[in-house]
């Protein structure tokens, strides 16, 4: 296929580097020259870099290099053009008068493909004498190693075109999702999720940025927490994705801002571009990332009350834990009651600690609350009321730090009691984002998890994640939440809700009304 990149940036360039290496003549356009050469001579680098590790032959590396077609002006005539890929800035009026421009000098087979991020395809697509020729083809930076592409049809997009683009992508290695035309699409929209509520739990001083980001990582098992990750990519960026996305879906409450945003932003504070964000970077004074975890004190011999919640829910994590702590030598008490010097560690699922003291007329300095959810690390989480005695907590926490059976501690994060705990509140936004998506058929389930795996490198797609704690279990968090705090973020899906009453898979894309006709 002959294929014309306009936009040699650094989109534009790794599109190139992708396509030439996949055996496609590229022609390579934009309005600056010495951006095109530029460009030309980075795949060149880049190719060259896989020769030396391996990746390619030298043969193959000077063919995909002859494939590669500056040209002298973006929209010069190409009669042989099967498609465009426009990879300029996020602007409608600019990549408007760019395919205006194309529509003029190519031929009308050629199809169009615009490379945004943030804008409507449909709009874009109005613009054009023919919306009809033109689907979103949105690939992620860097190019050559992100492998998933967001195929995005506009209102008008002719049925074919989705399909030979699909095939495409995946003819050059790539894998390629369907999705709705829709704000975010599919990738930055299910990322709503994390970065959304990370920060509501801030907002809430339940945590600071390093310890949700701890947790995070240690228990939910992700690369890069959510703090980190705004850092990477920049607030001023994710600011913007978060409140176009709330708008676009008309302030649904489920990705809804915070109001912590906009003053960093003005301020700066934009991460490791600006050198501070949520954490400070290289500044001279040898700071670079979270400050390191507090040192243990307290005892870590005091008794333990383990107070069963007696319900399904956290049954199997109770068992663990007395398992584990018992393997530590740690002193564990039975029966109806802690003993007056007892620590109590609580179980909670969706609920505050705060309210399984009153319920369990537990010791309110001395109970804490402990997280259910099985740690991808050596992790664990301690939740404080405004109640409880610092001295007890300080116990509490060396004691949790036990239980390893090859003698290394655990490390122990203590939080603010909320309802639910970090780790849980966290899942329950990632499995409930992804659920709506495919409540409303913005995307297939299967490419929901695909891209999410693909594009934010989650540990799992949010469907597979929550089958991960099962329909019923899932739902029983989501209402405990919107119970306990009254918050509309945390009301539960309909697609949990259904998929818990019928013992269905929340994976499972289940029969639609169209399946039901001849």
């Amino acid at each position: 296929m002959r294929i014309r990149i306009v936009g040699a940036g650094a989109m534009g360039r790794g599109i190139a580097q992708w396509a030439a290496s996949a055996g496609h003549t590229v022609e390579l356009g934009d309005v600056r020259a010495d951006a095109v050469k530029d460009a030309v001579e980075f795949v060149a680098s880049m190719l060259e870099r896989a020769v030396v590790k391996g990746r390619m032959s030298a043969g193959e590396r000077d063919a995909a290099v002859a494939r590669l077609v500056p040209l002298a002006e973006p929209w010069a005539a190409g009669p042989d053009v099967e498609l465009v890929i426009e990879a300029v800035r996020e602007d409608l009026e600019t990549k408007a008068e760019v395919f205006g421009r194309l529509e003029e000098a190519l031929p009308a087979s050629a199809v169009f493909a615009t490379n945004t991020s943030s804008l409507s395809v449909t709009r874009i697509a109005a613009t054009l004498q023919d919306p009809s020729r033109l689907a979103g083809l949105h690939f992620f930076n860097p190019v050559p190693l992100m492998r998933i592409v967001e195929v995005v049809p506009g209102a008008a997009t002719r049925p074919e075109i989705p399909a030979l683009l699909t095939e495409l992508v995946e003819g050059c290695g790539h894998r390629a999702v369907t999705v709705a035309d829709t704000p975010g699409f599919l990738v930055n929209h299910a990322g709503r999720g994390l970065v959304t509520e990370a920060l509501a739990l801030l907002e809430e001083s339940v945590a600071d940025p390093a310890e949700i980001d701890r947790i995070a990582r240690d228990v939910l098992g992700l690369r890069m927490g959510p703090f980190e990750l705004m850092d990477l990519t920049g607030l001023d960026v994710t600011a913007a994705v978060i409140d176009s996305i709330w708008a676009g879906f008309r302030y649904e409450d489920r990705l809804r801002p915070s109001f912590l945003t906009p003053n960093r932003v003005v301020a700066g504070l934009h991460g490791r571009k600006t050198g501070r964000g949520w954490y400070a970077y290289g500044n001279g004074d040898g700071s670079s990332g979270p400050a390191p975890e507090s040192p243990f004190g307290g005892d870590g011999e005091r008794p333990v009350f383990l107070a069963s919640a007696g319900r399904a829910d956290v049954a199997a994590y109770e068992e663990a834990l007395t398992g584990s702590l018992e393997v530590a030598g740690v002193r564990l008490e039975r029966g109806d009651g802690p003993s007056d010097g007892a620590v109590v560690l609580v179980p909670v699922w969706g609920t505050s600690v705060a309210a399984a003291i009153a319920e369990g007329g537990l010791p309110r300095e001395r109970a804490f609350g402990v997280e259910v959810l099985p740690a991808a690390g050596r992790r664990r989480v301690l939740a404080v009321t405004a109640a409880s005695d610092p001295a007890a907590a300080r116990d509490a926490r060396a004691v949790l730090a036990r239980g390893a059976e090859d003698g290394e501690p655990y490390a122990v994060s203590v939080v603010r009691d909320t309802a639910g705990s970090v780790a849980q509140r966290l899942l329950s936004s990632v499995v409930a984002v992804g659920c709506s998506i495919a409540e409303r058929s913005l995307a297939a389930p299967a490419d929901i998890d695909l891209a999410v795996t693909t594009g934010l490198g989650y540990p799992a797609g949010p469907l597979a994640w929550g089958e991960r704690i099962g329909a019923v279990r899932m739902l029983a968090l989501q209402r405990a939440l919107h119970a306990s705090t009254g918050d509309p973020r945390h009301r539960p899906t309909r697609w949990v809700t259904e998929r818990a009453a019928l013992g269905l898979a929340l994976t499972d894309p289940g029969t639609s009304p169209a399946d039901c006709l001849e």
